[in-house]
């Protein structure tokens, strides 16, 4: 499927609040699915390399960033930083299509949140990662 075909709002995807970062390579998406959270985005033009696909450097963006939120989500919002990150490509991933992933909280301890997942351009399996996060206890604010 087309990502100018596609409309994430209409097939109930929600958008991912973001400043910053990911404000120059998104919108992620989100939604329930299962008894777990699913995350996209819309592969367009300028996530291309010079293969014309999407970077390979974007799809670990768009994984590191979201295993990030379910980490912060198993650690009850509280704030988390990646340690460890690997990503296996397996396939290209064309532009225009909408990509996705389902992350899985593997184990989670007093300080560590293990999560891997597996990222799909429309129904292709395109990557496998995982990585581990650290959980960072809340600095106070600074008047």
């Amino acid at each position: 499927m087309s990502t100018s075909d596609f409309d994430p709002a209409a097939e109930g995807w929600e958008p991912v609040p973001d400043a910053g970062f990911i404000d120059h390579v998104g919108p992620f998406w989100q939604r329930l699915e299962g008894s777990g959270r699913a995350y996209g985005f819309a592969a367009r033009d300028h996530h291309a390399n010079l293969l014309g696909v999407v970077q390979g450097g974007m799809i670990m963006t768009f994984a590191d960033r979201v295993f990030g939120l379910e980490a912060w989500a198993a650690a009850d919002q509280t704030p988390c930083v990646t340690v460890q990150f690997s990503c296996q490509f397996i396939a290209a991933t064309p532009l225009r299509t909408f990509v996705t992933t389902q992350p899985e909280i593997v184990r989670k301890t007093r300080s560590l949140v293990f999560v891997e997942g597996r990222v799909f351009s429309n129904d292709a399996l395109v990557a496998s990662c995982q990585g581990v996060w650290k959980i960072v206890a809340r600095r106070p604010k600074t008047p």
